[in-house]
């Protein structure tokens, strides 16, 4: 620790003072106990002169200052003052703040700034104190020195393409092997300055490193870069820091908003003042303004979080139940790129990949209406770069206490901006009644929520004064027994409400109170004609209404929803207004409306499939019209949250209903989550009805869910359960469907012959005349295995039989699945343009069908093509777009497959290096997700591409892993491996094995 004073020189005090000094600049101009200051200089040790010593140690340290009065002793204790721009760390940061404002517009100014912010720096920060509150903030300091030098190496590349960083940001790698950023930094350089191998090699040692060391892949923006390079494409270093696809997650600013000016600058200034992650509770009552100030500033600061913004209402206070932390992790890390079949089952493993994929990017992340400390801590990221806020009416004390959170306690609006407010919302009908209007605003106890419904409510009456609009209100809260507004301002709303309320019509008062019934989080109008029992018109007209009244709020996407106070005021006017049967009916064609409406969409999106979907219930209200696959599947989007919720208020029935009809959809998106929710209600309803056969049909779709996260074993499992139920009950179509399916988790794993013996017995159960879709599924899967065991002309012989069968049946998906694996039978014999048609008339099929898994499937086949005539420009595109599609579906087997195609293609295209990174990230995929098959097809193709490089050591271990994951099988891929070793000379590793 050094401290300059005017012209003298920087002098350097002794151990006690710098303790000393350094605790009084971290609390600078704010007073710091006598009894803080002993125990942090001399620890619990009794001494009784501790106070003289502190005493002597002030006395040397003001003489250092040329001001006496520099540090003074108060009633709360020593107070250090410290104007603006004398701390070297408070100017560092300031300058860090300048440099990223402007770095996007303006990098050489960036680069100026950034260069003079580090040229502060002496050393390691308070490297001569070893206290723990001063640890922490030297930490904070390094980290954030850090960050200035990976913003100052991208505005350098952004002025100056050529520029000579590399060794510099090799030795930055070398000392911090874990940020991602840095490594990123590196690859461009390299490949700006034509190095690319060593560029594309540099991602693979950050590959390495990071899955060495925390298991885990790199995060989406160094994967992107990755891909980029692959791809050639060029691409330009954002001297802000941000990647093109950072989530911007943040809702709609709010409009008409005042006041909050010493709030807002108070969060500003944790920007500047903490440089290390910063958690701010924002707490309040209800309708005060909490999620309206979070938002406000998240806007106006949301260009200081380059690395994106995310944000969740995790419904604390509603009477629906609370968004789970492991809901809201899903959601959050689909934002920051991980597919749906990628995103960990347990929330410990969800919360420490959030943590690793926000660790190293500067975020803001916005918790909205949270109700306890246990439903934020999970959501919280690990790393010092980040910015949280959270909103609730709790004043969240443990996260203080542990976390370290900064509280901001939001009081209702002071008088001068309610008034403001008012007229904001009033214009001159304030002006011309102030008292009338100063009224209004005590009576709704200076809450924004109240003001606004209450000015909605004046502006609906133009003809009649402020005055009368204020006797009402406060006789109807003499009504509510109101004793002391201003003390209570929960009844000072609830009066509000029931004041905008008794405005409505009878209509539109009742679509009000039966909306507090729907359980989920938003509404479509569709479904509020169904809880209404109304015509979509009028529900539309008693809509408008509502919106109009600010009692209910709506998105550009034609939802609805209320505000949680609004939606628990409705729900009590539902409970002491309608019926209990009232109640239950609308409930009751709520549930028969989501149910019929989830078949219609399922009918467009899985019109065939291998296992019946049960009857829609009947509904006679009106439903939204699917006629095409992408609106199906976006209304099964926007419901899917309210499809879940829903199951839990309709009773066991609509549950294993509603579970049977959407599970392949869930499957398919890889909502897995939802699915092992809904599945295990599911579960539960069958056992409480002692229903044996529907228990079954539920551990079939549990077990197809926890096949795709990976758990083969519980997976098969309840396979198996089922089976023996089915095999019990007579339900001959659903034995042999979970025969199918266990037959396709072993050939998964890559035990093809025993996956064989499965699709065998299922096939011995069907026939082409009697329940032919089951008969024709399973042949085709039988038949994909079949060509994996190299028996090709078998599987050529089974496919003959059933393609004009499905051709017949119109089954365009099935017809599609056994032209793809026809094909595959062509390409295994040599039949190029055979393999050609094929699969251009099954990607025809599969797009008019709408199903992208066999899409993706098809252009990679049309790739392999291209590849086999050698027309490699054409074939690269095709799998690029197969791989890209295939990562939107999610599915891991095909997601693996497709990355093993491309990087074929690009060695068949002398790539070696693009292809060597490929593989790489197929076996990653393969091994996560336990696909054997895939996994050798991984090591087979890194060991061809080490041979072409002359590496034939590395090749000999990677054929060798080929030839133990087929386990001493006689398959094609084993053959070709053991060849191959031979013809190296490693005949003795080969018997060895």
């Amino acid at each position: 620790m050094l401290i300059k004073v005017g012209n003298r020189g920087a002098m350097s005090p002794g151990r006690l003072q710098s303790t000393l000094l350094g605790v009084l600049l971290y609390h600078a101009n704010q007073p710091v106990s006598v009894d803080a200051l002993t125990e942090t200089m001399w620890g619990d040790r009794r001494d009784p002169r501790a106070g003289q010593k502190l005493q002597l140690h002030v006395h040397r340290l003001r003489n250092v200052f040329a001001e006496a009065d520099r540090l003074t002793l108060g009633p709360a204790g020593y107070r250090l003052t410290v104007l603006d721009g004398e701390l070297d760390a408070q100017r560092f940061a300031s300058r860090l703040e300048e440099a990223r404002e402007v770095a996007a517009e303006e990098p050489k100014v960036a680069v100026t700034l950034l260069r003079s912010a580090l040229e502060l720096w002496r050393g390691e920060p308070l490297g001569d104190v070893d206290v723990p509150v001063l640890t922490d903030w030297a930490h904070r300091l390094a980290e954030l020195k850090l960050t200035a030098l990976e913003a100052l190496y991208e505005a350098e590349l952004a002025c100056d393409p050529n520029v000579a960083v590399t060794g510099e940001l090799a030795e930055l790698v070398r000392q911090h092997p874990l940020r991602e950023r840095l490594h990123g930094l590196l690859m461009i350089a390299l490949s700006r300055a034509g190095r690319q191998a060593e560029a594309l090699q540099a991602y693979r040692t950050a590959r390495d490193t990071l899955v060495d060391e925390l298991g885990l892949e790199p995060g989406p923006q160094l994967r992107e870069l990755h891909r980029r390079m692959l791809a050639g494409d060029a691409f330009e270093p954002s001297a802000g820091g941000g990647a093109a696809t950072a989530p911007a997650q943040l809702p709609m600013d709010v409009l008409g908003f005042v006041g909050r000016e010493a709030e807002l600058e108070e969060l500003d200034g944790l920007l500047v003042t903490e440089p290390g992650a910063v958690i701010t509770a924002v707490a309040g009552t209800a309708g005060v303004g909490k999620t309206a100030l979070a938002v406000r500033w998240a806007h106006r600061a949301r260009e200081r979080f380059p690395g994106g913004q995310l944000y969740v209402d995790l419904r604390g206070y509603g009477p629906e139940q609370p968004v789970t932390p492991e809901d809201a992790l899903a959601g959050f890390l689909r934002a920051l790129g991980l597919d749906g079949a990628a995103i960990p089952h347990d929330l410990d493993e969800r919360a420490a990949r959030f943590r690793s994929l926000t660790a190293r990017s500067r975020m803001l992340v916005v918790l909205d209406n949270a109700r306890t400390v246990e439903q934020v801590r999970p959501l919280l990221p690990g790393g010092s770069s980040c910015f949280v806020v959270v909103t609730s009416r709790n004043a969240l004390a443990g996260l203080v206490a542990r976390e370290g959170a900064h509280r901001l306690h939001l009081e209702r609006l002071p008088n001068e901006d309610a008034h403001l407010l008012l007229q904001m919302l009033l214009d001159d009908r304030v002006d011309a009644e102030p008292e009338a209007a100063r009224e209004l605003v005590r009576r709704c106890a200076r809450l924004p929520l109240a003001l606004r419904i209450a000015a909605e409510l004046v502006r609906s009456r133009p003809g009649r004064g402020l005055g009368r609009f204020a006797d009402e209100l406060a006789a109807q809260q003499a009504v509510l027994d109101v004793l002391d507004i201003d003390g209570d301002p929960h009844t000072a709303v609830r009066a509000v409400f029931s004041w905008s309320y008794r405005q409505l019509d009878p209509g539109t008062a009742r679509t009000f109170r039966l909306l507090g019934l729907h359980p989920g989080h938003d509404v479509d109008e569709y479904a509020t004609a169904a809880l209404a029992g109304a015509g979509l018109r009028d529900t539309r007209r008693a809509l408008q209404a509502l919106r109009r009244a600010h009692l209910i709020d709506s998105s550009s996407d034609g939802r609805f929803r209320l505000h949680d106070l609004l939606r628990a005021y409705a729900a009590e006017l539902a409970a002491s207004t309608d019926s209990a049967a009232e109640r239950e009916a609308a409930l009751d064609r709520l549930v028969g409306c989501y149910l019929f409406t989830a078949s219609k969409a399922m009918d467009v999106i899985a019109r065939d499939d291998y296992a019946r979907r049960p009857e829609p219930p009947r509904f006679d209200g009106e439903t939204p019209s699917f006629t095409t696959y992408e609106h199906a599947w976006q209304w099964l989007d926007d419901e899917r949250t309210n499809l879940v919720e829903i199951s839990r208020h309709g009773g066991p029935a609509a549950v294993i209903h509603l579970s049977q009809t959407i599970w392949r959809y869930l499957d398919t998106g890889g909502y897995n989550d939802d699915a092992m929710t809904l599945h295990t209600r599911e579960l539960d309803a069958t056992r409480a009805l002692g229903d044996e056969c529907a228990e079954a049909k539920a551990r079939r779709v549990l077990g197809a869910t926890l096949s795709r996260l990976g758990c083969d074993g519980d997976a098969m499992g309840h396979l198996e359960w089922a089976l023996a139920a089915f095999r019990r009950t007579g339900e001959r179509a659903f034995e042999v469907a979970t025969l199918s399916f266990l037959g396709c988790v072993y050939s998964k794993k890559g035990e093809l012959d025993e996956g064989g013996r499965w699709f065998e017995q299922a096939l011995t159960l069907t026939d082409a005349d009697d329940g032919w879709y089951l008969h024709c599924a399973v042949t085709i899967n039988h038949s994909r295995n079949l060509v994996a065991l190299g028996r090709a002309d078998e599987a050529l012989s089974h496919l003959l039989t059933i393609i004009p069968l499905c051709r017949q049946k119109g089954a365009k998906h099935l017809e599609c699945n056994a032209l793809l694996c026809l094909s595959r039978v062509d390409l295994h014999a040599g039949r190029l343009d055979s393999a050609s048609d094929h699969v251009q008339l099954g990607l025809t099929l599969a797009r008019e069908a709408g199903f992208r898994t066999l899409e993706s499937d098809a252009l990679r086949m049309l790739g392999v093509v291209h590849v086999r005539r050698g027309n490699h420009e054409q074939a690269l595109r095709l799998h690029k777009e197969a791989t890209e599609l295939a990562r939107v579906v999610g599915d891991t087997e095909l997601i693996a497959e497709n990355l093993n195609s491309l990087a074929a293609a690009q060695a068949a295209a002398g790539l070696l290096l693009h292809a060597l990174d490929h593989y790489g990230n197929a076996l990653a995929v393969a091994t996560d997700a336990g696909h054997r098959q895939e996994q050798a097809s991984a090591h087979a193709g890194i060991g061809d591409v080490h041979d072409r490089l002359g590496e034939h050591g590395k090749a000999g271990e990677h054929w060798l892993r080929v030839l133990a994951l087929y386990r001493g099988r006689n398959l094609l891929g084993a053959r070709e491996a053991q060849e191959k070793l031979l013809h190296r000379g490693t005949t003795r590793a080969v018997r060895g094995r």
